[in-house]
């Protein structure tokens, strides 16, 4: 009867280690969504107006998602003083976030974008599931 119970185990143990690995080989495969944070000055209204449909058009046509917040009011809760706007843009990955800003879609843009607003800091979030 024991090695019963020994083959018993094993066949257990065995099971559960073939289902941590399949969990965690999944894991691997799966890639976490992220958000591009600007944070940025405004120079010009006008120039800012006639350039966020563009560079929105262009995110949209390389999968990533405005969430259309420069416009927005940002309230500053602790550090030091909040940036005057903020934009966020949800991404698939951090790697389709990388590819775009180093595309030449979004390269093609830099005139206009200069011209509407000083970007102080942009970063990427990856973000948890």
């Amino acid at each position: 009867m024991r090695s019963n119970h020994k083959i018993a185990m094993v066949l257990l143990a065995g099971v559960a280690i073939g289902a941590i690995a399949v969990q965690g080989l999944h894991a691997q495969g799966a890639k976490l969504k992220a958000y591009a944070i600007a944070e940025f000055e405004p120079l010009d209204a006008s120039a800012q107006a006639a350039s966020l449909p563009a560079a929105r058009k262009v995110i949209e046509a390389a999968n990533g998602h405005s969430l259309h917040t420069t416009a927005g009011r940002v309230v500053q809760i602790d550090g030091g003083p909040a940036p005057k706007s903020v934009g966020i843009t949800e991404w698939g990955s951090v790697d389709e976030a990388v590819a775009f800003y180093k595309s030449k879609a979004w390269a093609d843009l830099a005139p206009q974008r200069d011209k509407a607003s000083k970007v102080i800091r942009r970063y990427l979030v990856e973000v948890e599931k």
